[in-house]
């Protein structure tokens, strides 16, 4: 299934993908895994054929095993990630690294601890010269300011959590 924002899941149901649920920035939806919440994003937001995506978004995802996620997607550091802290925090963070188009390292520090993250993982960075980042040193800075673990990802591999 594939949850996004309305205008995506319309653009992808006249592609032939099936089985979309659209929702928006501030709904909840319960799933049969958990209960999905969307957040603001900051960011542009443009479809393949250059129509509107409609809202950039983030999500807040918990499951059924009591695990939160914060997927924060391509956004700016924004002070409402504070709402996601002070309803608890989050066991996961997946948060942008990668400056110039996102937040950079530094905002990302401050949206972990906004968030009250026990983890984060670092997205959205080195897959072109303007976003490359050293995620081992951001992880390194990540722990050294808030005591906040840190894994670092390469492409194609997992984590479990």
């Amino acid at each position: 299934q594939v949850i996004s924002n309305f205008e995506i899941v319309t653009w992808l149901a006249n592609q032939g993908v099936e089985n979309g649920h659209g929702m928006n920035t501030g709904g909840a939806y319960s799933f049969p895994f958990g209960r999905v919440k969307c957040t603001i994003a900051h960011h542009s937001s443009a479809l393949p054929d250059g129509s509107n995506g409609g809202n950039p978004m983030g999500f807040l995802i918990h499951f059924n095993d009591g695990t939160d996620i914060y997927f924060a997607g391509d956004t700016a550091l924004t002070y409402d990630m504070r709402l996601i802290g002070e309803a608890g925090g989050v066991d996961l963070a997946l948060l942008p690294i990668g400056d110039n188009f996102t937040m950079g390292p530094d905002d990302a520090v401050q949206a972990a601890q906004f968030v009250q993250a026990k983890r984060v993982i670092p997205i959205h960075y080195n897959t072109f010269p303007p976003i490359k980042q050293d995620a081992q040193a951001f992880a390194q800075k990540l722990r050294n300011a808030a005591d906040i673990d840190c894994t670092v990802l390469a492409p194609g591999s997992q984590f479990t959590l």
